[in-house]
C-alpha cells in the first residue's frame, strides 16, 4: 500500500488505527489542550471536584488491551507547559492512569527540556505538533484548529520525515518520566495547589 500525503479525517484514522501498524505505534502529543468531546463531560466533573466515573475510558482501554494482547507494542510521550494547567493534570490523573493500566507505556516530558533537542532540524516544527508514527513507515500527522479541534489527519510516508520522527521518538522516550514517576516528582493531586 502506497500512502504519501493522504489527507484523512480524524474519524477515518480512528476507524483505520488497528489496521495500521503489525509491531509498534507511537504518539506524540504537544498541546496543553485537547477539544476531545468524550472528555468535555469527565473534565468538567474534574474540575467540579466530584469523583471520576472511568466508564467512558472502557473503548480506549478495550483497544489497548488488544493491541498488547497482539505483541505490539503502544508508546505515548506527552511534551507538557510547566507549571502545568487543570487540563493537563485532568489528563495526567484521569485520563493516562487507564492507558497504563492496560498496557500502554506513558511517559510525560516538560517542554523547557525539549526545547533544544532538535536545533538545528529541519523539522523543527516537530516541537509543536502531534503525530502517531506506526511501525517506522508511517507518520500519522496531525493537525489542530485554534480551538484543540483535530482539522485532518495527513498520512505520510516520505523517508526522510518519517525517519525524523523516528529520531524524535527516541529522544522523547529517552528523556521523558514515565507517568506515575512524573505526577509523584511533581505533586500532582486531584486539587489544585495554591499559586
Amino acid at each position: 500500500m502506497v500512502i504519501q500525503n493522504t489527507v484523512i479525517s480524524f474519524e477515518q484514522l480512528v476507524r483505520d488505527f488497528d489496521s495500521l501498524f503489525r509491531h509498534r505505534v507511537f504518539r506524540l502529543e504537544t498541546l496543553d489542550w485537547y477539544d476531545a468531546p468524550n472528555e468535555h463531560e469527565p473534565y468538567a466533573r474534574f474540575l467540579a471536584g466530584k469523583p471520576a466515573d472511568l466508564a467512558w475510558r472502557e473503548p480506549w482501554k478495550r483497544l489497548v488491551r488488544d493491541v498488547r494482547a497482539s505483541g505490539r507494542i503502544m508508546q505515548r510521550v506527552h511534551i507538557v507547559s510547566e507549571p502545568i494547567s487543570d487540563y493537563i493534570r485532568f489528563e495526567l490523573l484521569r485520563v493516562y492512569p487507564a492507558n497504563v493500566e492496560a498496557g500502554e507505556d506513558v511517559r510525560i516530558l516538560g517542554r523547557s527540556s525539549v526545547m533544544g533537542m532538535l536545533t538545528g532540524n529541519l523539522f523543527q516544527g516537530l516541537l509543536n505538533a502531534d503525530f502517531w508514527l506506526f511501525d517506522d513507515r508511517l507518520v500519522a500527522f496531525l493537525a489542530y484548529t485554534p480551538d484543540g479541534s483535530v482539522e485532518h489527519v495527513k498520512l505520510i510516508e516520505d523517508g526522510r520525515f518519517v525517519r525524523a520522527c523516528m529520531r524524535h521518538r527516541e529522544d522523547a522516550l529517552r528523556d521523558a518520566i514515565p507517568l506515575a514517576e512524573y505526577v509523584a516528582q511533581h505533586d500532582i493531586t486531584e486539587r489544585k495547589h495554591a499559586a
